[in-house]
Order: structure tokens, then sequence, then C-alpha cells
């Protein structure tokens, strides 16, 4: 192996990442744009369409655990390529629903791939670089935020001209091609190419330290830490996707354009790139955990936004919280896990803090639907998302590695 490579591949696996989150979760972001249009062609309630949206978040969450123990064990190439080609076949199916069960078996099952494949590409990502690991996994993960800037508009503007069936059918052709094409040139570690993780001669000892003192699983599950994350992950994700989901209903009820309201999910995702990036790169600087808190913060500021906001300008500056907030923490998980437990079962993992995730995503969408159903509105449901968000931040001050601080970062 050579020491200084002239060209390293990681950085080739950064850009196929980066494309390949671009696509996938800026399309399952994009639901929100779907919701109307089925609503009022098939008929079913918000509860039953954001049912759907449940399911994939748990089925994705499940998914991840099984993609990311694949992933440790064959690489991203193979993982990616099987998850492309079903995720391709749920959208294409989703053309053809007239029936509730199609709608959970096509995106409730087979589209929740989508969500899962952030779990091999993010720990790839961190087997690759060891200095500036939180800059490259917040690159990777402004794919989505890119996707959420781009997506949303296309997806309303296919809906728009044509109709949210075709837009299926438009979807599942480019997930084809491109994620699968994409997925050939991954590679899951260094080693496979003969180079080492970069950074590697710089950061040795602690990298070394990492791996020597990294949990098992098993041993992970028995620390008041994981729990502690797991509990954390739940909370996150249960406030970000109850607020995407149905920001863009909330907005079209009290009579934004549907086009406004798709400006709004991309909005979330513009910023959401700030925070991928700029306060991906704080983490390396700052600590992992200090600046997750920072992104629990900003979601608190944009629920209180969200029961304030009457008017577009209001929509777009807790779009610009959200965002921020979910590029910040989403970034922040691999280099947690990371930091906690090590890197020698780091996908599997990982796959279990991104079900956590999922969890809250699940159970969010749903309630605020019903509680919509209910009651006519959304207030009580902003308010059960404050008080979650708040418990997400005592959760994460007391958050520290079971394995000595002395040799991690904090």
């Amino acid at each position: 192996m050579t020491d200084t490579p002239r060209f390293f591949y990681g950085y080739v696996v950064v850009i196929i990442s980066f494309l390949i989150m671009s696509l996938t979760l800026g399309l399952h972001g994009s639901f929100g744009i779907f919701f109307k249009p089925i609503m009022e062609e098939l008929g079913w309630t918000r509860t039953v369409i954001s049912g759907a949206f449940s399911l994939s978040q748990i089925m994705g969450g499940l998914i991840g655990i099984v993609m990311g123990g694949l992933n440790d064990r064959f690489g991203p190439r193979a993982v990616m390529t099987i998850s492309g080609l079903l995720i391709a076949l749920g959208y294409l199916l989703m053309s053809q629903i007239h029936a509730v069960w199609q709608l959970y078996l096509f995106y409730g099952i087979m589209i929740s791939v989508s969500i899962a494949i952030f779990t091999p590409l993010l720990s790839t990502v961190a087997r690759w670089f060891v200095h500036r690991r939180g800059m490259m996994t917040g690159i990777v993960f402004a794919g989505s935020g890119v996707g959420m800037l781009i997506m949303p508009l296309v997806v309303n503007w296919i809906i728009s001209a044509y109709d949210w069936r075709i837009s299926c059918l438009v979807l599942g052709a480019v997930i084809l091609i491109v994620v699968v094409l994409a997925a050939q040139f991954l590679k899951r570690d260094p080693g496979q190419v003969g180079q080492k993780a970069y950074g590697e001669n710089n950061t040795r000892e602690e990298e070394l330290q990492l791996e020597t003192k990294a949990l098992s699983p098993k041993e992970a599950m028995l620390t008041r830490q994981f729990w502690l994350f797991f509990a954390t992950m739940i909370c996150y994700g249960f406030c970000v996707f109850s607020i995407q989901v149905h920001i863009a209903p909330y907005a079209t009820d009290i009579g934004i354009s549907a086009t406004g309201a798709a400006t709004v999910l991309a909005t979330v995702g513009g910023a959401s790139i700030i925070g991928q990036i700029g306060l991906g790169s704080a983490g390396d600087k700052i600590g992992y955990r200090r600046t997750f808190l920072i992104g629990m913060v900003f979601i608190l500021l944009a629920v209180f936004m969200l029961t304030l906001a009457k008017e577009l300008w209001a929509f777009y500056l807790l779009a610009v919280f959200l965002g921020l907030a979910w590029g910040d923490c989403s970034t922040q998980e691999s280099p947690i896990v990371a930091w906690l437990f090590g890197l020698a079962s780091h996908g599997l993992l990982l796959g279990f803090f991104a079900f956590s995730f999922t969890i809250g995503a699940a159970i969010g969408p749903v309630m605020f639907g019903y509680i919509f159903d209910v009651t006519g509105n959304y207030q009580f449901g902003f308010l059960v998302c404050a008080a979650i968000s708040v418990v997400a931040i005592i959760l994460t001050i007391l958050l520290k590695p079971p394995i000595s601080e002395s040799t991690l970062k904090t």
C-alpha cells in the first residue's frame, strides 16, 4: 500500500454515495407532495395515508439493521444494487395502486429501502476516512438535502403536468438506471484498492484505540449509553418526520398554494445542506455530541415557529430551522456511533440506531394524522412535538461514551 496515493478512491465513494442519497432520500422526503393527490383521487383519510409512510419508517429501520450487517460482510456494491432494484420496482408498482393494501405493500415495504440505504453508505464512508470523518459524512448526507431541495419541485411539476401515477413511473425508471449503475463503483474499504483510510497515518494511535476498545453489538447493548442514544434517536425521528410529512398539507389547509408548500419542503432540503456540510464539519472540531445538541435546539425552534406560522414567510423560516436541524443531527449519527462504540461492528450498530430513528419517524406522522382527523387541527400535535424535542435535548446532554473519553474526541 502507498502512504500517499496520487488518487484517493475514497472521494469516489463519497461522490457516488452523495448521488444515491440525493435521489432516493430526496424522493422519500417528498411524500407530502403525493399526499393530497392520492387522498383526492382515492378518498383515503390522512391517517390511512400517513400510516403507509409510518410503516415505511419501521420497515426501513428493520431493513437498515440487516443492510448494515450485510455491508460489514459483503460490502456496499451488492447491497446497493439490490436496494436500487427494490426501490425502483416499488415506485413502478405504486403507479398502479387502487387499494390500501397496495399502498402499504409498495410504499410501506418496498420503497422503505430508501430509508435504509444511508446505513451502508455512511458506514462505508466511516471506513474510508479517519481524519475529516464528520465532514465527509456531512457531504454524503448533503445528498439528501440536495434531493429535498430539487425533488419536491420536480415531483410537483410532473404531477401538475400529468398526474401522480405518471410521476411514480418516471421516478421508478430513473432510480432503476441511476442507483443500480452508480452502485457498481462502490468499495467497502481502502484495502480493496490497496490504499489506507484518509488520515490513518496522522491519527493512527486514536484509530487503533477505536478498534481495540470497540464494543461488540452485545456489549454495546448492555451499556446505558446505547439506550440513551436509542431513545434520543426515537425522539429525533418523531419530531423531524411529524413536521416534514404534514407541513405541506398543513400549509395548504391555511390557504398556501400547492406550489408554495412544495417550495417550503424544498427550503427544508436547501437548509439541510448547510446543516450537513457546515455543522457536519463542526462535529470534527467541537465534538459530535455538542453539535448534535445544537441540532435538537433548532428542532425546538422549528416547532415553536410552526405553532405561530400563518404566512408563507413564516413557513420558510421554520423550514430553515428544520433543515439545519435535520442536516446537523443526521450527519452526527454515524460519527457518534464510532465515538461511543468503535468501528468493529459500526455498520450493524448504526443500523440499530437508524431503526430507533425510524420508530419515532413512524409514530410521529401517523399520530399527527390521527390528531387532525379527531380534532380538525394540528395544535395538540405541535405541543407533543415540542415536549419530545425537550426530552431529546436532555438525553443528549447525558450522553457520554462507555469507553475512555481520553482516547476519543468529545
